[in-house]
């Protein structure tokens, strides 16, 4: 998987994810993890944005079958399901090291002191949010963030299967 520093996104990668958000991306600093067809999955996104705001969640999940699976998951109530993983030792020491890990990839990009030691998702203590998670899980690789790994199991989307609207739009062919 890709790790920080990443490459400029080219203007075409920038208007697939706008595309799949439905908005303008802002802040996007690198395409972190891609669907097997070549299209953006999770965008490295800036610690502050050009309007001054700190933004926390520099791994944002933008696929859209994606996005829609940890939306399920949310809704079926498997936040706290998740959350008991971390009365094991071992899965909260993997937790606490996925939120350092994911802090470095960030501070590469810039320090935000009103963000300063804080992740997103709920790391290192609980479980926020499914979509920052799988975010973080897709860019880091398996077995860096044990929630999200386990949130991408439970999914009915899959990393590993194109569920795009047009594969080509990876390419600047349309929308994705």
């Amino acid at each position: 998987m890709s790790r920080p520093p990443f490459p400029t996104p080219s203007d075409a990668e920038i208007a697939v994810v706008s595309a799949q958000l439905g908005r303008e991306a802002r802040g996007v600093v690198g395409i972190a993890a891609r669907c097997v067809c070549g299209n953006p999955t999770v965008v490295a996104t800036a610690p502050r944005l050009t309007d001054g705001s700190p933004f926390p969640t520099f791994y944002y999940l933008t696929h859209p079958a994606a996005a829609a699976a940890m939306s399920t998951l949310e809704a079926e109530h498997v936040m706290p399901e998740l959350a008991e993983m971390l009365d094991d030792e071992d899965v909260a020491a993997a937790y606490l090291a996925a939120h350092e890990s994911f802090l470095d990839d960030r501070r590469q990009y810039g320090d935000v002191p009103e963000i300063d030691g804080i992740s997103s998702g709920g790391m290192p203590t609980r479980v926020k949010c499914l979509h920052a998670l799988a975010g973080h899980a897709l860019a880091a690789g398996p077995g860096v963030n044990p929630i999200g790994d386990a949130a991408l199991a439970r999914a009915s989307w899959s990393p590993e299967r194109c569920a795009c609207v047009d594969p080509g739009a990876a390419r600047g062919n349309g929308a994705g």
